[in-house]
């Protein structure tokens, strides 16, 4: 009984904690930042640190259910690493003095440490502690880890932070032939990934940069308001980043012959080769089939759990608000009652909601608007800013007609449909969602 209560006032605007704005902070130019703080999704700290705010929140474990799915799904285990590493470990790699966007500190003994950028040093340390067999691999080790890095360009919202959440995925191998072919089934469960969270990607090759010196993958989500430009091909799967291609837009297709497309995008994700580059310099071993000792070989994808989220809203959005797609939508339903003139008329109108609310909490994911003080333009504002998947309103007119406004918050449109079609409606489409 405790949690339903703690449930239901959750979900009941008047006590949620959801404060919209209708103006965007002036230092924000980034569309994701202006509707995630109007929205109420997030709370900027300082420039690259967001805070998460209930509704926000949501959004973020859902992605983060989504991610643990798809990487349970290609044989990862999950873990979680410590997020203080000591200077030693990165020393051995010869990270320390390389990586410039290193957060680094001292303890009060004068002992110096980095705030985790990302996890090779680490999770090699905790491999090569263990006796590995060829028995033993491959390997697929995972975690959702807060990371820190001194970035000087943080401006565009959850795009771009100082500190944000990271999915990384280290996989350890036997031969080169088996990473190859785990490489290549991460791709196809980060497609995945992304098109559930409702966003498109282009595989695009690129440089390693500090983590690799092999050709990387990124996965960029096309998007006019993109920081990144590939040059990709319509037919075929061919796509470069535009600071390593060696072809331009206009020009024939390397692979196919088809003309060659520009297009901005986001990067959401990426993959690496990592060798043996980190198992040679720490000494991560395994003994294989003829009882030889070698280097365990590598791979290293990753993912932003918050730049994910950023580019869902950059590409999803109208000039009214957030667009959510349904996996990732805060809310199934947000029902809205509107005020009348006639005061039994809106306690009529308020019953019927609450009725509904009842109903369908059971089974989805709902938010109701019982604020009798708030007029229907401010409500219908802040539904559209707020995204949900889906809106019901319930007015003196819809119950004149014993009906209610059923609408996407993608269609233009509302259809007028009775309570028990709605309800029979939304029910039907929650199920087909969970099978």
């Amino acid at each position: 009984m405790r949690a339903r209560l703690i449930l239901y006032a959750y979900m009941v605007q008047s006590r949620a904690f959801i404060k919209t704005k209708k103006e965007a902070p002036k230092d924000e130019v980034s569309v994701n930042a202006q509707l995630l703080l109007r929205g109420g999704y997030i709370d900027k700290l300082t420039s690259g640190a967001y805070s998460f705010l209930p509704l926000g929140f949501i959004v973020l474990k859902k992605i983060e259910a989504i991610i643990r799915e798809e990487m349970n799904a290609i044989g990862g285990q999950e873990l979680l690493m410590p997020a203080l590493h000591p200077k030693e470990l990165w020393e051995e790699t010869g990270r320390w003095e390389s990586m410039d966007d290193l957060y680094k500190v001292k303890d009060r003994q004068g002992r110096e440490f980095a705030l985790g950028a990302t996890h090779e040093e680490v999770i090699t340390d905790i491999v090569r502690k263990r006796t590995i067999s060829y028995k033993d691999l491959p390997l697929h080790l995972y975690q959702m880890q807060t990371k820190f890095r001194d970035e000087l360009r943080s401006k565009s919202g959850l795009l771009r932070g100082r500190e944000f959440t990271m999915k990384d995925l280290y996989s350890f191998h036997a031969s080169e032939e088996d990473r190859k072919k785990y490489y290549e089934v991460a791709k196809k469960a980060y497609v995945r990934v992304f098109a559930r969270c409702g966003l498109s990607t282009i595989i695009t090759e690129a440089s390693g940069g500090s983590f690799s010196k092999d050709v990387s993958h990124e996965f960029q989500a096309p998007t006019e308001s993109g920081e990144d430009l590939v040059i990709f091909c319509g037919k075929c799967d061919w796509a470069r980043n535009v600071e390593i291609a060696d072809k331009k837009a206009g020009e024939p297709c390397p692979s196919c012959g088809n003309i060659l497309s520009e297009v901005k995008s986001i990067e959401v994700g990426n993959i690496f080769t990592l060798g043996t580059r980190f198992s040679s310099l720490m000494n991560a071993l395994f003994t294989d089939k003829d009882g030889s000792v070698k280097p365990i070989i590598m791979g290293c994808y990753g993912m932003g759990l918050g730049r994910i989220l950023g580019t869902v809203v950059e590409v999803n959005h109208d000039d009214r608000g957030i667009v959510w797609p349904r996996e990732l939508a805060p809310f199934d339903v947000h029902i809205v009652p509107l005020v009348s003139k006639d005061v039994k008329m809106t306690k009529r109108v308020f019953a019927e909601a609450a009725k509904m609310y009842r109903v369908l909490r059971g089974t989805m994911t709902v938010l109701y608007d019982d604020r009798e003080t708030a007029s229907a333009g401010e409500k219908f504002a802040d539904a559209d800013l707020i995204g949900a998947f889906q809106r019901i309103v319930i007015s003196e007119k819809t119950l004149k007609e014993r009906k209610v406004e059923l609408k996407k918050r993608s269609e233009q449109k509302a259809k007028m449909v009775t309570a028990k079609q709605a309800i029979t409606a939304l029910a039907a489409q929650y199920r087909k969602r969970k099978s």
